[in-house]
């Protein structure tokens, strides 16, 4: 199992490298139609707008920077290097031919201000996406314009209270958002900022909605519920479409928070188990690599009694077949986004919903659910780790398991495993969330993983139990491998001592010394 060792570079900053005068490419001279091109474009601009000195960047080669950014990949993890099991956050390995498709020169060279008489492929590559993901959620009409899942889910709380706005008239009236207690802490701030109280309903003993705890909140004041299913504990809300009455008979509004879409595209759809509003993390289910703040794509998608309060502007498609932008739109929430969201994106989940067909995006769901229930099977079985809530319920695209057992008996805590993991190859997954869940360790293996590499985790995570016991202190010191020992977590995050800039790093040098 110790295999697995990343490597340590002293490595330096490219500026800490740079030598005034060395360069790493020479343009090749211009011709004069590209720069009676350029020089018209130039005088266009405004004079304030263009720098007086060019930007203070390095100056380095081209071998300096290839071993530079390789050093830095050896020393780092990403899912092309080992499992990479985050909870929730589907981490799934992209296939390349997402990236060739969104590096093609049509796609990758536009600029959103050209006129759209010469961009009709990519808006006709957005109007059948739009299209597709209608299909797959059950909704009328989908808008991509949101730039990552959160402001997918504000997108969607501001589509519900434009709704109570314009067509009921309660829009003061109903002024409480429902979100239960192991929901992704995004919703309830999403609902905040849109100007919600948000009611917080607890779960069921089998980590479900509380249907009597709903019955006794949803009321004249509420707007609607925020909800995923299978929900956070990986479990399917079996009661769904009671839920579903239970809010629309109040006058409310039932909203998909599309995290955890990967465990039923193909199978079913939010549509059918009545949900007005969805939002869908394009860079999770559909294949966009992530992380570390994005790139994100969050669609929304809504019924038809919706469909006219979505983000502005919207893609039509005209009677001799082209395609345009509509802005005439009164009841609109208005932009969310520059332009229209992040294009790159939106090309790579068409690409990759292309490549798998009707057939291909149900084997996904079913091989994530598969994948999923093997780890939880196994791992539930490993002394010190519990399977909470619904036990005998199978799981869906995830597994919580509790490592409080373990904590108890030999003192190892959630964040000890994960960072022992860190040893075997396997990224850690989510820890302490859902908060519902004490000494959480939240796993989601995706589709993409196989079952050598699932045996090799399961395999990780029975040598940490036993290492637990043996030696705590071993697994207490993790990680041992990789590039970086264990970060003071509360340092790593303080505004003191994150180091987000070059500048930054120069004037925190100059401090120590003065």
């Amino acid at each position: 199992m110790n295999r697995y060792r990343q490597a340590k570079w002293n490595e330096p900053l490219l500026f800490e490298m740079s030598v005034k005068g060395r360069v790493s490419h020479k343009f090749p001279e211009v011709d004069k139609d590209i720069r009676r091109v350029a020089e018209s474009i130039e005088s266009m601009i405004h004079p304030e707008m263009i720098r007086a000195q060019p930007p203070s960047l390095p100056e380095v080669s081209e071998l300096q920077i290839v071993r530079h950014f390789t050093r830095l990949s050896q020393m780092n993890f990403s899912v092309s290097s080992g499992t990479y099991p985050l909870g929730s956050c589907t981490m799934k390995y992209n296939p390349v031919i997402n990236d060739l498709a969104a590096n093609t020169s049509g796609f990758s060279w536009l600029h959103p201000l050209q006129d759209v008489s010469t961009c009709q492929g990519a808006l006709e590559l957005m109007w059948e996406l739009e299209r597709w993901l209608a299909e797959i959620t059950g909704m009328d009409a989908v808008t991509l314009q949101p730039a990552a899942g959160a402001q997918g889910e504000y997108t969607g709380v501001m589509v519900i209270r434009e709704y109570h706005k314009c067509v009921t008239n309660e829009c003061e009236q109903r002024n409480e958002m429902l979100i239960p207690d192991a929901a992704h802490g995004t919703n309830p701030a999403s609902a905040a900022m849109a100007g919600y109280k948000v009611v917080v309903l607890p779960s069921s003993a089998d980590g479900l909605v509380d249907l009597d705890a709903l019955r006794a909140a949803a009321g004249p004041r509420t707007a609607g519920l925020m909800l995923t299913n299978p929900n956070t504990i990986g479990v399917f809300e079996k009661d769904i479409e009671e839920i579903a009455e239970i809010v629309h008979d109040a006058g409310g509004l039932l909203y998909y928070d599309g995290a955890n879409l990967n465990a039923i595209m193909g199978i079913t759809c939010p549509g059918d188990m009545g949900f007005d509003v969805v939002h869908m993390n394009l860079h999770k289910s559909f294949s966009t690599p992530h992380g570390g703040g994005g790139p994100g794509a969050g669609a929304v998608g809504v019924k038809k009694s919706l469909e006219e309060f979505l983000p502005k502007p919207r893609i039509v498609r005209k009677d001799d077949g082209s395609f345009d932008f509509e802005d005439n739109l009164p009841r609109s929430i208005g932009r969310v986004h520059g332009f229209y969201g992040n294009f790159g994106i939106l090309v790579r989940a068409y690409s990759y919903i292309y490549s798998l067909g009707k057939q291909g995006i149900r084997a996904v769901a079913e091989n994530a659910v598969l994948n999923a229930n093997y780890v939880a099977h196994h791992v539930s079985r490993i002394p010190g780790f519990t399977l909470p809530y619904s036990k005998d319920a199978p799981r869906m695209h995830e597994c919580v398991i509790s490592a409080e057992e373990l904590k108890e008996e030999t003192g190892v805590t959630a964040m000890d495993v994960a960072k022992r993991l860190l040893d075997f190859g396997v990224h850690a997954p989510t820890v302490y969330f859902p908060l519902i869940v004490p000494e959480a360790l939240m796993i989601e293996p995706t589709e993409t993983e196989s079952k050598q590499d699932l045996d090799l985790f399961i395999s990780a995570l029975n040598q940490i139990s036993r290492e637990s016991n043996e030696t705590p202190e071993k697994v207490k010191g993790a990680p041992h491998m990789t590039a970086v020992s264990r970060l003071d977590e509360y340092r790593a995050a303080h505004p003191k001592t994150l180091t987000l800039s070059w500048r930054m790093f120069q004037k925190q040098n100059r401090d120590k010394v003065d």
